[in-house]
């Protein structure tokens, strides 16, 4: 497949979640995710007229020789997966369209946020093209899309739009875990690091992350699910209208996951730190989740949420709020408890 043309990139935009969660009525919605092997110097990319300065950042770490702002925008409420309800599926997707993602990406690296993490569909590429040309700085790990028939050939061409990192999309190496079949996840993240990208490894189940290390495995980071929502097979919520109702959120898994992503030396991206919504229906709650994430994780971790700027700016809110946090952290041992 022949590269991109080099693309002059103009202009700017703006605005951005944590919105309603419909099935409970409460005041916040779903979450879900520095720069790549490949020279971003072969797109030439413009200041954005508004654009942070470097000391605006929030705090960074390094990810695969690149600098990442330990809150990442995740990208799950772009693509309509709440893990809340159809209605709220339905409801993200009419409000994200591409303007509207522009404007989220804008209003991220307004507030200090430098990279967001979605789906590594053909959406997506489509609107990280469009936040390159119009001048957009904000950098992109992409996930595998799982619904590609050859995950070698959506690898190859997510390449061509230059995110900074790949990972396996956990829901594809979970099910590979539960059939045994771990040698097809293994040629995955082989196909990410062949192409010339950091490889990363997305699961929900602790046990998978030990797996990889004890075996070796050729991962430059992990992306650790708070919450095991992969305890058996796990179907898309696009074919099982239940598949909602079968995720699972006890207040013990979190403890669990991030003690694994602590005992490793690579650097590990937490999320759904707020149980796709659930923890985060007051200010107290979505700070308690934060404190909670960052003081469990390293120094050299990454969390990654969802934000729905439908109802109030989240991203300004939420960026805020770590900016606080991780400016006088604290030790949080009580793990968020989300209501039932």
């Amino acid at each position: 497949m022949p590269p991109l043309p080099r693309v002059e990139c103009v202009g700017s935009a703006q605005a951005a979640f944590r919105g309603v969660w419909i099935a409970k009525g409460r005041a916040c919605a779903a979450q879900s995710a520095g720069p790549p092997a490949t020279d971003r110097s072969t797109v030439p990319i413009t200041q954005h007229h508004e654009a942070g300065s470097v000391g605006h950042l929030l705090p960074t770490v390094e990810l695969a020789g690149r600098r990442v702002t330990r809150l990442i925008c995740g990208g799950n409420p772009l693509s309509g997966f709440s893990h809340v309800s159809a209605e709220l599926d339905a409801e993200m997707i009419a409000f994200y369209s591409m303007p509207t993602i522009q404007a989220l990406l804008d209003e991220c690296w307004r507030n200090g946020i430098n990279t967001f993490q979605s789906r590594g569909d053909r959406h997506q590429m489509r609107a990280y093209l469009e936040h390159r040309q119009r001048g957009g700085r904000m950098q992109w790990i992409a996930q595998t899309a799982s619904e590609f028939a050859d995950l070698s050939a959506n690898v190859d061409e997510l390449v061509r739009y230059e995110p900074i990192a790949i990972y396996n999309h956990g829901t594809h190496t979970d099910n590979s875990w539960h059939a045994g079949a771990m040698d097809h996840v293994h040629d995955v993240l082989k196909n990410i690091k062949d192409a010339g990208l950091p490889a990363g490894l997305g699961t929900h189940i602790p046990e998978v992350i030990e797996y990889a290390e004890e075996k070796g495995w050729e991962t430059d980071f992990y992306m650790g699910c708070f919450y095991n929502l992969a305890r058996s097979y796990k179907s898309a919520p696009a074919v099982d209208r239940e598949a909602y109702a079968r995720d699972q959120f006890p207040a013990d898994d979190p403890p669990r996951m991030a003690a694994v992503l602590r005992s490793v030396r690579k650097p590990c991206i937490g999320f759904k730190i707020m149980a796709a919504s659930r923890n985060c229906t007051t200010e107290e709650s979505t700070r308690h989740a934060f404190d909670f994430a960052f003081a469990e994780l390293k120094a050299t971790d990454a969390v990654v949420v969802g934000m729905f700027q439908k109802h109030k700016n989240q991203v300004a809110e939420n960026a805020s709020m770590v900016r606080e946090i991780l400016a006088s952290p604290t030790k949080c041992a009580v793990p968020p408890d989300p209501p039932g």
